[in-house]
């Protein structure tokens, strides 16, 4: 009784906040598409000798392509579009499990975690990550632990397809699981970093990041966006709750 009380209040709460496009200022879009493209290509000339350090660890440690490339879900969705998993975009990383790894098993995960069926602190490293996934090679559970393998990304938001912050990408058989009231993260950019990430990260359950990714959906502004980036910076650093 108390776990559909909880849900009918989410739902409520999502039907509140409407399923329509959101009303965006002006100013706030145009100015964080400048944040993204000015950050992104700094950081791209700057770490552009670690990316190509990285480059060579990872085809040096198992064969395959050195950037895994996977089709993940955009966002600025019109939210009464029946299936918003069809729009996507082809998102980049430093490949970190062994090339052809099957992906059945993280797929039964994500369907556990996002219908409940896994306790926050059950089998996994992270929110997405299994704990001792066999697909990962050496090199590649260091650049989870580092973040270093979300380099690519940088690519991602110059072409506009991400921004620095705002809810991370689903792959398409994660949206196919969402209830309602999950889909209103799909209203904004999806992005690198987020409040999530700076409020316990892949230490909560995926509930838990949901309400993180509405709240931002709620109070977005190019200040918290500011903040959010700031906050991400020691996260990263200090590998908590890392993926």
């Amino acid at each position: 009784m108390a776990t559909k009380l909880l849900h009918a209040r989410e739902i409520s709460v999502a039907s509140q906040l409407g399923f329509g496009p959101l009303a965006t200022d002006l100013f706030y879009r145009l100015s964080k598409r400048l944040l993204d493209v000015v950050l992104a290509s700094i950081l791209l000339v700057l770490l552009a000798p670690l990316m190509v350090i990285i480059a060579l660890a990872v085809a040096l440690d198992s064969p395959g392509p050195v950037i895994f490339r996977q089709k993940r879900v955009l966002g600025e969705q019109s939210l009464s579009d029946p299936h918003p998993e069809q729009r996507v975009f082809e998102f980049y990383k430093f490949r970190t499990m062994y090339h052809g790894a099957d992906q059945r098993l993280h797929r039964q995960y994500m369907s556990k975690l996002i219908n409940g069926e896994v306790k926050a602190t059950e089998g996994r490293k992270g929110l997405y990550k299994l704990e001792q996934d066999p697909r990962v090679t050496k090199v590649g559970r260091f650049l989870r632990k580092t973040s270093l393998d979300e380099l690519p990304q940088l690519v991602n938001i110059l072409r506009g397809e991400m921004s620095f912050v705002g809810p991370r990408p689903a792959i398409p058989y994660e949206v196919q699981q969402y209830k309602p009231w999950h889909r209103r993260r799909l209203a904004v950019k999806q992005g690198l970093t987020g409040l999530w990430q700076v409020r316990g990260r892949n230490e909560l359950s995926f509930d838990e990041m949901v309400r993180l990714d509405l709240e931002y959906v709620q109070k977005r502004s190019l200040w918290l966006d500011l903040k959010i980036i700031l906050k991400t910076i020691p996260v990263v650093l200090g590998a908590r709750g890392a993926c």
